[in-house]
């Protein structure tokens, strides 16, 4: 760059969803996209050695590298057919009788090979097409079968790929929900991938959003406006502003959460803050931990996103290992390294991720929102979008190998039991001409077992569960406003434990009564009594419903500090210490309890 500075949108070459910004001077690679105002840059380098030419070189290098996968049949009938003939030929010298080697030659039937392993794999990759999982062909299938070491992208990946709010916090004074809605009003028009995060969380509260006037949007920096009267920002502020206390707190926050912040500005003040960050899918650590059990000895994660966050995502999933900041040059030589002591899946959705893909033995993109390229490189396909599928196909694979094993050795047991009582005179052609039509028959028919369904890695709902699954996760979402507002009374408490702190306490006790306990109440009597019989009975529930019961006890235990300080015409200090205790401690217990929820009970639907 020669001068300025950038806002740049990295992602499809290092997965990081967050834009970044470049200062003048800094290197820029070819593949970002510019994601703010107009800059001066001065090329250093030609097509053929940019970085996205580099990475189209990679993939072919590590393509071309690849060993095709030998199939059973060939394996096996590479000894089959000089097996009969020796058979044949020493029953004729032995017995002098051509009879007995025409009749070995013909139950010295190849079908076992020739047709029920093909057709065991071609059922599973029909099988596996069903849930969403394109696998390009048997060699692929085969392989995942034998899989034992498991490499992931982390964005788009093990994380949805785009930013969320997390979380919002208030200025004193202010309701987390209305700096939701005011942020939302003003962004609702920006292309901003944050501005898009923050309205998308407006609606899914209902929120209703105020049609604001004169904005202007400042590439990289965020947009102002006019809504309901007041004048409104939303974006970055200056570093060396003078921040109020809790301000200070958020920032602090936000560096320990690895979120990115959008501050909101109300007529020229700070009024609350939106937090936001690359969530993990709900169905990741379900879907690792069938993967653990279906044979993987070795997962890790490989992300050109920072070391914090990136460690941060392979402690809550348990991974064996994580890799940091790689390029796809990187990515490759992990996934070769890894190559050489076991069969490797490489899974990941960007352009940087298709070398590796190519690299891997089995290759694995997240087509429904991944880039073209790592479809291309990939030897399966997720069109779903959804990595649990991945845990259904290798249970598929593992069935379908298995079966086609069975199929083929099986057949060939038999034909050569069948060869030796042709070959001693027990079998005369004629009847061995039946007895191998009946095992050509056979075989078939087991191998055609792949197109059933086998164990699934995911239990089979019933609709009604899964209609109470998708009302709940719904519920879920709408109540995001009650946990701020939990958490911000507690802040409150700590800032000035006054009239108005009082009221948020009675504000925050009213949103538990009316729509927490209620949602809490129904999800004991009827979500969790729907999904016992799926999940093997109703201690299954057992550690949730007790979850239940310690956020009405908390819930409770507020109640009760409000009518003491009704009694005594406001809140004593010897009740903050536990008010503040029971208000925190209420809102690590709601967040742990819907994160839990959504990983082992939401997850399970479509």
């Amino acid at each position: 760059m020669e001068s300025g500075a950038a806002v740049l949108d990295e992602s499809v070459l290092t997965g990081e969803p967050l834009q970044v910004e470049r200062a003048g001077g800094e290197t820029v690679r070819s593949g970002v996209v510019n994601a703010g105002g107009a800059f001066e840059m001065r090329a250093t380098a030609t097509e053929h050695d940019s970085t996205y030419a580099g990475i189209v070189r990679l993939a072919q290098q590590a393509r071309a590298g690849s060993a095709p996968v030998v199939r059973l049949a060939d394996r096996y009938a590479a000894w089959f057919l000089p097996l009969s003939l020796a058979v044949a030929g020493l029953a004729w010298l032995i017995s002098g009788s051509a009879v007995r080697a025409v009749a070995v030659l013909v139950v010295a039937t190849p079908c076992p090979l020739l047709l029920a392993a093909p057709v065991a794999i071609v059922s599973g990759l029909s099988r596996a097409s069903r849930i969403g999982v394109v696998i390009r062909d048997g060699g692929a299938l085969e392989n995942l079968g034998r899989a034992r070491t498991l490499l992931l992208d982390k964005t788009g990946t093990l994380t949805r790929g785009r930013p969320r709010v997390v979380d919002v916090t208030a200025a004193p004074g202010v309701k987390p929900t209305e700096v939701l809605r005011l942020a939302a009003s003003l962004d609702q028009y920006s292309p901003h991938v944050l501005a898009q995060a923050i309205v998308d969380a407006a609606r899914d509260r209902k929120l209703e959003l105020s049609i604001p006037s004169d904005v202007t949007e400042e590439p990289g920096r965020g947009a102002t406006g006019t809504a309901d009267g007041h004048r409104l920002g939303i974006g970055r502020i200056a570093a060396g502003e003078d921040r109020p206390s809790w301000a200070r707190a958020v920032d602090k926050r936000a560096l320990l959460d690895g979120a990115a912040v959008a501050w909101l500005t109300f007529d020229g003040h700070l009024a609350g803050a939106i937090l936001l960050r690359d969530p993990l899918r709900p169905d990741a650590p379900r879907t690792l931990r069938h993967l653990r059990a279906a044979g993987f000895a070795r997962l890790l994660m490989l992300t050109g996103d920072r070391n914090a966050p990136a460690r941060e995502v392979a402690t809550i999933l348990g991974l064996d290992d994580v890799r940091a900041e790689l390029s796809p040059a990187d990515k490759v030589a992990t996934v070769r390294a890894e190559g050489e002591h076991a069969v490797t899946v490489m899974v990941g959705d960007g352009v940087n991720d298709a070398p590796a893909l190519a690299a891997a033995d089995i290759g694995v993109a997240m087509g429904a929102r991944g880039s073209t390229a790592s479809s291309e490189a990939a030897d399966i396909i997720l069109t779903t979008n959804r990595v649990d599928r991945l845990a259904d196909a290798v249970a598929i694979a593992q069935r379908a190998r298995r079966i086609a094993v069975q199929s083929a050795l099986g057949g060939m047991l038999m034909s050569l039991a069948a060869m030796a009582a042709a070959a001693v005179g027990l079998l005369p052609p004629a009847a061995g001409a039946l007895l191998q039509e009946g095992i050509d028959v056979a075989v078939i028919l087991n191998a055609l077992r792949a197109l059933r369904v086998g164990e699934a890695a995911r239990p089979t709902l019933a609709p009604a569960a899964e209609a109470l699954i998708h009302r709940f996760a719904a519920e879920h979402e709408g109540l995001q406003d009650v946990l701020e507002s939990v958490r911000d009374t507690a802040d409150r408490l700590s800032d000035s434990p006054g009239p108005q702190a009082l009221e948020a306490v009675e504000e925050t006790h009213r949103l538990l009564i009316e729509r927490l306990l209620p949602h809490e109440y129904a999800e004991e009597h009827e979500l969790y009594p729907a999904l016992a019989p799926t999940l093997g009975g109703p201690e299954a529930t057992a550690t949730m419903s007790r979850a239940h019961t310690e956020i009405e006890r908390l819930s409770r235990r507020i109640a009760i500090h409000l009518q003491l300080a009704h009694a005594s015409g406001g809140l004593s200090p010897e009740q903050l210490d536990d008010l503040r205790s029971c208000l925190y401690g209420l809102n690590t217990v709601l967040r742990l309890h819907f994160t839990q929820e959504e990983e082992n009970y939401f997850s399970l639907a479509p």
